[in-house]
């Protein structure tokens, strides 16, 4: 008789949760592209929480952690790695600022949000950009956008 081989548990968990608010993308294929950006990046092991928060939500969490008035897309708290190195990370994004967002830079806000998720992946594993408008220009972004274009933006995507 042969034993049963489980199937080898995934070492960069990631839960993707709807806090009452309602996102057009289906939440498993958000966590399969954040485990993605982590394979890509070589992180072994990962812990990370996404959820989607309305923009009053957003906004206590923008003035609280960050000082700063109203909502925002995201925001990331990269809590660091445990004794066995697994990166741990909450993320936070805002579905109605990501519409808004899509709408003004005239791309899908499925493709809005999952620009959020890989931003907030980099984020959680240490990449950091300036604040101001060399943003864009960033290390952090070009990375940002390259991994978009690979794990979300599929030939087959952009018909």
């Amino acid at each position: 008789m042969t034993k049963a081989r489980l199937p080898k548990p995934e070492p960069r968990a990631v839960a993707v949760e709807c806090d009452g608010t309602r996102i057009p993308v289906a939440t498993d294929k958000l966590a399969e592209l954040s485990r993605q950006v982590l394979r890509a990046l070589k992180v072994p092991r990962a812990m990370l929480s996404v959820t989607f928060v309305s923009a009053r939500t957003s906004a206590l969490l923008n003035a609280r952690h960050l000082g700063h008035t109203g909502p925002t897309d995201v925001i990331t708290f990269a809590l660091g790695t445990d004794p066995a190195g697994t990166v741990i990370g909450d993320i936070y994004i805002c579905p109605e600022v990501a519409r808004a967002q899509a709408q003004a830079h005239r791309v899908g806000v499925r493709e809005e949000i999952a620009r959020l998720v890989v931003h907030g992946t980099l984020h959680a594993c240490g990449w950091e950009h300036p604040d101001d408008d060399a943003r864009t220009t960033s290390p952090m972004w070009r990375r940002q956008e390259q991994l978009l274009r690979r794990f979300w933006i599929t030939p087959s995507r952009r018909a």
